[in-house]
This record gives C-alpha cells, structure tokens and sequence, in this order.
C-alpha cells in the first residue's frame, strides 16, 4: 500500500473530527480548516491509489513479458526438436 494512501487516511479522518468538533462548539474557523484537512486527505489517497495501480499495472506488464518470452523460447525448442527428427 502506498503511503499517500496510509497519510491521506489519517488527515481525512483527522479533518473530519476537526470539522466535527468545530460544529459542535459553533468555531466556524475549525470547521473550515477541518474541511480542508478532509479535503487534503481525499486527494492524497486518490495519488495513493493511482500509484498502486500504476504500479500492479506495471508488475502486470512484466510478468505477461516473460511469460510470453517463456513460450518462444518453448516454442523455439519444438522447432528444434522438429528439425531434428524431420
């Protein structure tokens, strides 16, 4: 897991406590601020998950790559094979 995703859970659960708190006591200024931190915190898992899956999309490319040059090289033996017994 990224830690965009660990940091942005943790400032948007921080911001909406803020917020919360600022509601209840009527301090419109911790209520903004607690917004923004929710805010914040939104988008920083948002990158946290666009990173992860660029990242598995990644791991995903390379493994379909030596997969697919695992079968040529099997299917380069058969050819040799073939030529030998043909």
């Amino acid at each position: 897991m990224d830690k965009d995703r660990v940091k942005g859970a943790v400032n948007d659960a921080a911001g909406r406590a803020k917020r919360q708190v600022g509601e209840w006591t009527g301090d419109t200024n911790a209520q903004v601020e607690g917004a923004a931190q929710q805010i914040k915190g939104k988008v920083q898992k948002a990158v946290g998950n666009v990173k992860d899956a660029a990242r598995d999309a990644s791991k995903n490319v390379d493994r379909e790559h030596e997969q697919e040059k695992g079968r040529e090289q099997e299917r380069e033996r058969q050819r040799e094979q073939h030529a030998h017994h043909g």
